[in-house]
């Protein structure tokens, strides 16, 4: 039977969300643009901390945090009382997925680290996202984008040459280990389908960007210098940087010797082409500098959009360094649809489109990010709470419905 349209391939699948921050809510957003219910518990009084993380807000919403929450369900419980942990094991009993990212020793303190939900839900696929993993010397430091990149080696090869490591200047290390998260969860729920167990999945920051850095420490291994940053001169390709033309800067990828030998020929340096110490990768990373020298110097001589018609032609990998201005107006950005408009907020805030299209799903599923604890109520009644459990609860201060506490002060 073919699937309906709206609904993703996770359709039926219930997700149980405690992350903050970025990484986990990235994973849950996936998941949940896949067609699966995503339940994010969020603490009484703030809610994930990302809500505050601005400017810019919009009608006093994060942006930051409506990019990573869409087409999720607000939940808000006080975990750090014996019946809010009591609620969370109730709704946990009823997910195919938890994902989470406290401290582990935090975790077996309050009763919801990955050996015991598994043993009382056998089928619970249980991921941990942390800053370093769940074992070694440091997996109870927290861990965040920036140190991450750092740690990992990968700041060291990023920035001007002869300047100081930068940054990659967002989060990276946050949303492709969320990427890494919603993989493994899939292949576990494969897995879950076809013969009712769970699994403990374990992703880190460290490891997400030690990944990233797979290249660079093969080759390391393998004998090659050090890298250091070098402005993005350093490829294992020959010529594989960005150049300034007559106007602005664009990038030039040159992958294997026939494309070299067009580059050559459309931009007027046949004498390099015809150099045999430059026919193959091996020479040209050799005489790099000279090489880089002669383009650099041809480059200059024309605007951009010109050399980019002419290596287009020449089957030349090239493009324009973008800033975002011209990013989210792009021919190619537009016609993919890959800017989504956040429903209610009248065009002034959007997301991105999650890196997969799929063919059964017609539309991407795209609502709006919840307000904090819209969705209490409706939770509690799905797992058979009654009105007189929901309002002692509520006095309790276990559970806040939209945002507003019942009874003692949130907590902050």
């Amino acid at each position: 039977m073919r699937m309906p349209t709206d609904a993703g391939p996770l359709s039926g699948v219930r997700v149980v969300d405690v992350t903050t921050s970025y990484a986990g809510p990235t994973a849950a957003m996936y998941l949940a643009d896949l067609g699966a219910t995503v339940i994010k518990v969020e603490r009484p009084g703030g809610g994930d901390e990302a809500r505050s993380w601005g400017p810019p807000f919009v009608d006093g919403a994060s942006v930051w945090f409506a990019s990573a929450n869409r087409n999720k369900r607000s939940f808000v419980l006080d975990l750090r009382s014996d019946q809010g942990r009591d609620v969370l094991l109730r709704l946990l009993d009823t997910a195919d997925v938890f994902l989470q990212n406290m401290n582990p020793a935090k975790l077996t303190r309050m009763g919801i680290d990955g050996e015991t939900l598994c043993a009382r839900n056998p089928k619970l696929i249980y991921c941990a996202i942390s800053g370093y993993g769940l074992d070694g010397p440091d997996s109870g430091l927290p861990g965040y984008d920036l140190v991450a990149q750092a740690r990992s080696g990968l700041m060291s090869v990023t920035g001007e040459k002869g300047r100081s490591p930068q940054r990659v200047s967002t989060a990276l290390s946050d949303v492709v280990t969320g990427m890494c998260a919603a993989i493994a969860i899939n292949a576990a729920l494969v897995r879950q389908r076809a013969s009712g167990t769970g699994e403990i999945i374990d992703v880190s920051l460290l490891d997400t960007d030690l990944a990233l850095m797979a290249p660079r420490i093969a080759a390391y291994q393998a004998g090659d210098s050090e890298p250091a940053p070098s402005g993005g001169t350093d490829s294992v390709l020959g010529v594989y940087q960005p150049f300034v033309a007559a106007d602005r800067s664009i990038v030039v990828a040159i992958g294997n010797n026939g494309m070299w030998r067009r580059f050559c020929a459309a931009v007027g340096l046949p004498e390099l082409a015809a150099d045999p110490a430059l026919a193959d990768n091996a020479g040209r990373r050799e005489q790099r500098d000279r090489i880089i020298d002669a383009v650099a110097a041809r480059l200059v001589t024309r605007p951009a959009a010109e050399w980019l018609e002419t290596l287009g032609a020449a089957g030349v990998p090239a493009a324009l360094v973008q800033t975002l201005s011209e990013v989210v107006k792009d021919p190619q950005v537009v016609a993919r649809r890959a800017l989504l408009p956040v429903p209610g907020s009248a065009d002034s805030m959007f997301t991105v489109h999650s890196p997969f299209r799929l063919k059964s799903v017609a539309e991407p599923r795209n609502e709006r990010f919840p307000e904090l604890g819209a969705d209490t109520t409706t939770v509690l009644a799905e797992l058979g709470y009654s009105d007189e459990d929901m309002a002692r609860l509520a006095e309790a201060g276990v559970v806040f419905d939209g945002g507003r506490p019942k009874g003692r002060k949130a907590a902050s």
